[in-house]
């Protein structure tokens, strides 16, 4: 009790203490407007300043430019503060009433960039530079034009935004990620993407090496999902070496930097966000009818044998109405793709606040987005929080906290255990039509469950399935878990010369998959083991990064004169990954998915398996930026790195850089062209380095024997020590130029670039098998990447009601090998399969590139298959007898046949073979970019719409070969309809022929162009100025906006979309494999604070 009473007595003192204080307060009233149009500004800054420059208090002013501040002090002054206006700092003297006018600035605010850190607070760069200083090749996007992406995913909102970075597509399911290039590939090991750098710490998104999940591919952990779009401030991407070797070997594929929002001195600001959509899938390729297939199949059959289809043993096209069963399970027309399709809808909802005062900042955040994919069985749940806060515990010592936690659930097609691609959408489209989706019971009637036979003349599982049985019953799970707590301590040694700076960022990653195929999905019997078959794989991530910085700026005088800073860094990354996999077949139940349930056949699908990985890199950076006269800049830095996947001879790399910046607007001799805002010209020259994906590669590994010996089982090296591997060098060059014009309403940036990567690190070398391996890794070859990027922006007309501003990038990117090992196995593929490509890794040649045969058309009679000489003469044999085209002759020695495809005979050889392959084209495209106009009514209205290009790159049109080809019982497109039929007939399909023939070989036949303009979005928004209504319900700014993506896209791709990735892989191809594509999305959303 009397502690109760001593807690309410002091409660009672500090009451009034705080009303004596609200007593001694008077409140200042006032209007602030345009000092030359007299126009009342709203949302200006007002603010009480102590005597020692300290904020006290602070309001902003309302729609029609009044204001009202409660000052403790009628000695204390105000600042009057806007963005593009001069402040105005005022003494209070007891007025109650204090009005202002504020002129326009001359200057425009700089945007700062933070090189190599990406935070915009001083206390977490390693050099902070202001853009205009840069000098090396940076691009950024800031929250303006982040407000505009309604996009669930930060990859996805940066298409064709960025000028040298390519991003395209890997498919149109939730959470099935984004490829991202940077200026092309550098390198054929190993991931092709860039480091992602949140907040000024490496945010790890490259799967390790050792990443074995059966059920799993990169792909299914796009860790840029894990950065909500609402919590972005900035997006900057580094581009040459230069700008890169800070970064080390981890940043050797480009740098793309992201800024979180933090804490302002403001009172609290809470805010929401609310974003729903509707997403519908394009139109499918027309496929056949179950009528058309069924006189498709015996004609395919006739053409092979001369006999017509024996129906007694096929009855799924016999069509016997006595045979209830197989007649109404058979006699349909269904389209597959309809049955697995849906409406995509989503929801993402976002919570924040922000406020702080002048020892405290902070921002804080919680997001929900909810996805439902527009194929059936895929959609991703994501729940994200963020806490940024910033605390200046004195003038001198300021600390800095990030915590973010992301939990993600993404669902996707289960096809199996194997092959984790979601080609549910690829069954469906061979799928045959005539089938049932659900099934008939042998007395008619229509059953509430999927048609799933086991056997049917089609094939079995794998081979085929009901597709939407599949996607209905089926289920892989990937669950994703991340937290990333970053601590930041920075000490001003002496102010305003030494300042120390340390950070230290724990990242905790957990990875898990589940998935389950129950016998309802495949039909196959109960003592199979593809029934109830279950899998799970777990794997768990621990990083500790560390970054102790010193820098230096000192006093040299005047700084317009004199600027220099200087920079030391020792950063430190500790990783350790843990991962099992199990996987068991036949359980009892389809009620029983977890792989510890007891299966009841015993098989190889039984495995458990795990792994563990360790690593550990240091390095150590030196940079020194020197400014004269505000006109002459130069940068110069090192960086050491030192990594443990190397040996003891080579584990250390050292990574130099030189940049420079002249500003030739500052000169004398441009005082005459006063238009020329800003013209400056930069050139630059750096390393970078790459390390292997694997780790311990200088050991040799262990393990266990297949066979025994004397019944004890053996071991093996997996592989050879590699102690001699050292660090894949990319040497870049870049030349730069910036141009801003006419009060800054014309901006031109400009770049010319060339990266030579060398030692690069090939794994797959072959060796003689006398050494006990097959293929070792090595440094060796040299490739390169050199091109151009062009950044436009415009704002050709500006009033005080309407402003029209326009965009436009564009970049061109040449990839060439010109060096490989002597004895690397540069090709693959055979070139003599149907449907196979063949690749060569050629000096001089892109990566991605594809050879194979070319497609002339259908042999239309008999004459026609006769040999040609290169005079384009019939060739005939000593005995006057014509010589008819083979094909692969004297080894598979087919004699193509009226209705056969026809392809070209380079050799005139008379036999097709591989002497008769040519290049085909490659899969990386010329030309990458976007552009569109932004219309602003009033500033509230506002219009925009962009348009992204990828343009001069072949794809190989998967969907068409498999849906045109008529060589087995799966369905076509209805472009078979015009296939030949009889000698006589002219057309580009040739006759259908069961099992055999080469009709489909790799050709350009199905090698496109996949060039394509896309309406990429559509955006109009009205935002409302602070006023009556909402004022009136208390917000503080409320925005409405409609979003359209995707509405046309502009192509001569015969497919269903043409934004087609390279596989992954040094003989990786652009093969569009039936992928859902892009869907076309209509978004509405709103955002208001309080």
């Amino acid at each position: 009790m009397r502690q109760l009473t001593y807690s309410f007595t002091l409660l009672l003192f500090w009451m009034c203490c705080v009303g004596h204080t609200a007593f001694a307060q008077h409140i200042v009233r006032g209007k602030v407007v345009d000092a030359t149009s007299k126009q009342p500004l709203a949302g200006v800054t007002v603010s009480e300043l102590s005597a020692d420059n300290r904020t006290v208090a602070a309001t902003t002013t309302d729609i029609e430019g009044n204001y009202a501040l409660a000052v403790t002090t009628a000695l204390n002054r105000l600042n009057f503060s806007f963005i593009s206006y001069n402040a105005q700092v005022v003494r209070i003297n007891s007025r109650n009433q204090i009005n202002m006018e504020l002129s326009t600035s001359d200057s425009q605010i700089e945007e700062v960039v933070i090189t190599g850190v990406g935070g915009t607070q001083p206390n977490t760069g390693l050099l902070n530079i202001s853009a205009r200083d840069l000098t090396t090749a940076t691009a950024t996007i800031n929250a303006s034009v982040l407000q505009e992406m309604q996009s669930s995913s930060i990859d996805e909102a940066l298409q064709g935004r960025l000028p040298g970075v390519d991003i395209a597509a890997n498919s149109g399911d939730p959470g099935s990620g984004m490829s991202i290039r940077i200026r092309g590939t550098s390198s054929l090991s190993g991931s092709a993407e860039p480091l992602i750098v949140v907040d000024g710490m490496p945010y790890e998104t490259e799967v390790p090496g050792d990443f074995n999940f059966g059920a799993a591919d990169e792909d299914a952990y796009a860790q840029l999902l894990n950065v909500a779009p609402a919590d972005i401030e900035t997006i900057s991407v580094l581009k040459d070496a230069a700008a890169t070797a800070m970064w080390g070997s981890r940043g050797s594929n480009g740098v793309l930097l992201i800024t979180t929002k933090r804490g302002t001195m403001s009172k609290p600001r809470i805010g929401y966000s609310f974003r729903g959509a509707m997403s519908t899938v394009p139109s499918a390729i027309p496929l056949l009818s179950g009528d058309q297939y069924s006189s498709l199949i015996p004609e395919m059959y006739m053409n092979r044998t001369g006999l017509p289809l024996n129906t007694l043993a096929s009855k799924e096209f016999q069509y016997d109405p006595g045979d209830v069963y197989y007649y109404n399970n058979y006699s349909q027309n269904t389209d597959w793709i309809k049955a697995i399709n849906q409406t995509g809808l989503s929801n993402d909802h976002t919570f924040s606040i922000q406020g702080g005062g002048e020892k405290a900042r902070y921002y804080s955040s919680v997001a929900y987005l909810g996805q439902r994919g527009v194929t059936v069985g895929s959609g991703l749940n994501r729940i994200s929080a963020r806490l940024n806060l910033d605390y200046d515990i004195s003038e001198r010592i300021k600390f800095r906290t990030d915590i973010a936690y992301t939990h993600t659930v993404t669902d996707r097609n289960y096809v199996n255990s194997k092959d984790d691609q979601d080609n549910i959408r690829g069954a469906a489209y061979v799928k045959m039509p005539n089938m049932s989706l659900y099934e008939y019971d042998p007395y008619g009637n229509l059953m509430p469950v999927y048609f799933s036979p086991d056997r049917n003349i089609q094939g079995a599982y794998p081979g085929t399935y009901n597709p939407a049985a599949m996607a209905d019953y089926a289920y892989n799970k990937h669950m994703g878990e991340r937290i990333t707590p970053t601590f930041n301590l920075r000490y001003e040694l002496i102010k305003g010369i030494l300042f120390s700076d340390f950070s230290v960022m724990f990242d905790m990653n957990n990875t898990r998959v589940n998935n389950f195929l129950p016998q309802l999905a495949t039909g196959r019997p109960y003592t199979e083991t593809v029934v109830n078959r279950a899998g799970e794989s777990d794997r768990d991530d621990f990083r500790i990064q560390t970054k102790s910085n010193l820098i230096y700026t000192p006093n040299l005088g005047d700084k317009m004169k004199h600027d220099l800073q200087m920079l030391f860094s020792w950063q430190t990354d500790d990783f350790r990954g843990l991962s099992y996999e199990s996987m068991i077949s036949n359980t009892a139940s389809i009620l029983l998915t977890d792989p510890s349930n007891p299966g009841r056949t015993q098989n190889n699908e039984l495995s458990l398996r795990g792994g563990e990985g360790q690593s550990r890199s240091i390095g150590a950076v030196f940079s020194t930026q020197y400014k004269f006269l505000d006109r002459y800049i130069v940068n110069v830095g090192v960086r050491g790195d030192g990594n443990s996947k190397f040996g003891a001879n080579y584990r250390y790399g050292y990574f130099p850089s030189i940049s420079t910046r002249w500003r030739v607007s500052g000169e004398r001799f441009m005082e005459n062209l006063p238009f020329i805002d800003e013209l400056s010209f930069r050139a630059s020259y750096g390393h970078s380095g790459k390390a292997p994906r694997n780790d311990y590669l200088f050991y040799s590994n262990i393990i266990s024997y297949d066979q025994t010996y004397l019944g004890e089982a053996g071991t093996v090296p997996a592989n050879m020590a590699y102690r001699n591997l050292k660090f894949e060098r990319v040497k870049g060059a870049n030349v730069g130029l910036n141009l801003e014009m006419w009060k800054r309403r014309f901006r031109l940036d400009m770049e010319f670039y060339r990266n030579r990567t060398t030692d690069m690190l090939f794994d797959n070398l072959g060796v003689p098998n006398t050494s006990g391996f097959e293929s070792i890794w090595l440094n060796y070859g040299v490739m390169d990447n050199q091109g151009w990027e062009l950044n436009l922006n415009a704002t050709p007309y500006r009033t005080k009601d309407l402003m029209v501003d326009f965009a436009f990038n564009i970049a061109r990117n040449l990839n060439v090998v010109r060096e490989v090992p002597e004895f690397f196995v540069n090709e693959a593929g055979t070139g003599t399969n149907n449907g196979d490509y063949k690749r060569y890794l050629r000096i001089n040649n892109p990566i991605g590139s594809f050879y194979g045969y070319r497609y002339e058309g259908v042999y239309s009679t008999l004459d026609e298959t006769i040999a040609k000489d290169v005079n384009g003469q019939s060739i005939y044999g000593p005995d006057g007898e014509p010589v008819y085209m083979r094909f692969n002759y004297p080894y598979t020695d087919y004699v193509f046949q009226p209705g056969d495809a026809k392809y070209a005979d380079i050799n005139h050889d008379g036999s097709i073979d591989e002497r008769d392959i040519v290049y085909l084209g490659n899969s990386n495209p010329k030309f990458t970019g976007g552009f569109g106009p932004s219309i602003t009514i009033k500033n509230s209205l506002r219009i925009n719409l962009f348009f992204n290009f990828r343009l001069g790159y072949e794809a190989i049109n998967d969907a068409l070969m498999h849906t045109t080809k008529m060589t087995n019982y799966d369905n076509q497109s209805t472009a078979v309809l015009r296939r030949w039929r009889k000698e006589g007939d002219v057309t580009d399909i040739p006759r259908a022929l069961m099992g055999m023939g080469y009709n489909w070989l790799g050709s350009d036949r199905y090698v496109e162009d996949a060039s394509f303009l896309r309406f990429r979005s559509a955006t109009v928004s009205y935002t409302f100025n602070r006023g009556s209504l909402i004022d009136r319900i208390g917000m503080s700014n409320l925005r409405l906006y409609v979003t359209g993506e995707n509405f046309y896209t502009w192509t001569r791709y015969l497919g269903q979309d043409p934004e087609v990735n390279m596989e992954k892989g040094i003989f990786g191809l652009a093969r569009d494999n039936s992928r859902t594509p892009p869907t076309m999305r209509f978004t509405f959303g709103l955002s208001t604070s309080f």
